[in-house]
């Protein structure tokens, strides 16, 4: 049993801290998501010149991204659990630290061997800190106050890998890979700064971590992780089918293990009764969506861009400035437009927004429509992004209580990794068999009819949104 009561959850007029305060400390919490959901989309500009530069082979080039989100992904779900025990801001701490002193070895790094370790060790920096700033938004803000609060960390989270392009491009360009990680340094010493002096020390709630039920639950996000990064690579061979085997079953033993410390009185890893909440169940599911949508398009858009449109590299990434600079500035305000309105109204509509702009990309590329009329498509899905993940995470996460925030968050992040990892795996095999069999154009654009057909399911689940009273 928990040895430690839980922290006061914040009611709806009287916040734990000055809403300033609060406000400061999302600013520096932000600072740093902002880098570590940049790096897949910053990093993968890059990969041509490490190729070149290390002399590596394919498949070691594509692991310097794959072993980041690897990494990245698996102990999330208990990274959420660890800020409850020890205190987000302290595990916030060492996730930038671990990610920044990656970082400077990436920069360095002198064969393909030691720059994928270097990732590898940055991923788990960056698993460690991506949970906390939605547990501590919870507990800093009053109820009313987390819709907007909420907007301003999904204008950073939906925002940063559409920037990623932009600046990759412009760093690899001009200065060359190994700044891509150099740049790293000091946002990462300036966000460890920022943590350090702008977030409140907030009480602890959570007693020791169940450690069965965390490694099983890295096992088991790990293996399922692995299988769809690397299956479409390697072709599915047996081996690859058992260790997704694996994955599967331990994910099952995971559920039993949750289910068996409720009915003996222990601490779940993950409280079975996170998904008794409505709201929370079918965001987990939606921002699922949203990371197979989101985090894959770019894939598609960027090749076409460059392979059947024949921009460079640097144009086709400053193709994305309107979606990025459209939902940075929008996101605040949905999010407190999320605190006013029905829980599903802003939700439905983003989904709805995001579907229709997937819809006329893939049209507008099988057409090969001139470039500008591109821009239709890009400014709308701009705004769609901040409506999509401002409101999901407002409605899902603000009903919870406070001693289920950490676990919360760490699902919540967890089913929005996995989203991209699955998402980037089944565009990749749709890509591959539309090019075997249509011209390249059309099978880019064919591509992206996949992430709006699953849009739709997420629309549909963020559709059953209801209202939920303050705390």
């Amino acid at each position: 049993m928990s040895t430690s009561s839980p922290s006061p959850a914040p009611d709806q007029t009287s916040p734990p801290v000055p809403e300033r305060q609060a406000w400061l400390a999302l600013t520096a919490l932000c600072a740093g998501l902002f880098i570590t959901l940049m790096d897949q989309a910053l990093v993968a500009v890059a990969l041509p010149s490490i190729r070149e530069d290390l002399g590596a082979s394919i498949n070691q080039t594509v692991w310097v991204v794959a072993v980041y989100l690897l990494a990245f992904a698996a102990p999330i779900l208990v990274a959420g659990r660890l800020g409850d025990r020890f205190g987000q801001r302290n595990v916030y701490l060492v996730g930038m630290a671990v990610f920044t002193a990656s970082a400077t070895a990436a920069a360095f790094a002198p064969t393909i061997e030691l720059l994928i370790a270097a990732r590898a060790v940055q991923g788990l920096g960056a698993s460690l800190l991506n949970p906390q700033p939605l547990s501590i938004i919870h507990r800093v803000f009053a109820f009313n106050r987390r819709g907007a609060a909420m907007g301003m960390w999904a204008a950073v989270a939906s925002s940063a890998g559409l920037f990623g392009p932009i600046l990759g491009g412009l760093i690899v360009g001009t200065a060359g890979w190994r700044w891509v990680f150099a740049l790293y340094i000091p946002f990462g010493l300036l966000a460890f700064a920022l943590v350090a002096l702008l977030v409140p020390r907030l009480p602890t709630g959570a007693s020791r971590i169940d450690l069965v039920s965390a490694v099983v639950a890295v096992v088991a996000v790990a293996a399922v992780t692995l299988t769809l990064q690397q299956g479409p690579d390697l072709g599915w061979p047996v081996w690859l089918w058992a260790v997704f085997a694996a994955g599967l079953g331990a994910s099952a033993l995971f559920v039993w293990l949750q289910l068996r410390a409720r009915r003996i009185g222990r601490e779940a890893l993950v409280p079975p009764e996170l998904f008794s909440n409505r709201n929370f169940a079918r965001g987990s599911f939606s921002v699922f969506t949203l990371g197979f949508a989101v985090y894959s398009m770019n894939i598609p858009i960027m090749l076409y861009l460059q392979t059947a449109q024949g921009l460079s590299a640097e144009v086709a990434g400053l193709m994305m400035i309107p979606t990025a600079v459209v939902s940075l500035v929008a996101a605040p305000y949905v999010g407190r437009l999320t605190d006013r309105t029905a829980p599903g109204v802003v939700s439905t509509t983003g989904f709805t927004s995001m579907i229709v702009a997937m819809t006329m990309f893939a049209a507008m590329m099988i057409w090969e429509l001139p470039v500008p009329w591109l821009l239709i498509p890009l400014v709308l899905m701009g705004a769609a992004n901040a409506m999509c993940w401002s409101a999901n995470s407002a409605v899902s996460m603000r009903g919870l209580p406070s001693d289920l925030v950490g676990a919360g968050s760490g699902v919540y992040n967890t089913s929005r990794q996995v989203g991209a990892v699955v998402g980037a795996a089944a565009l990749g095999a749709v890509m591959q068999i539309g090019i075997a069999t249509t011209a390249f154009p059309t099978a880019m654009g064919l591509t992206l009819v996949l992430p709006a057909v699953l849009l739709v399911a997420g629309a549909a689940a963020v559709r059953g949104f209801q209202p939920d009273a303050p705390e």
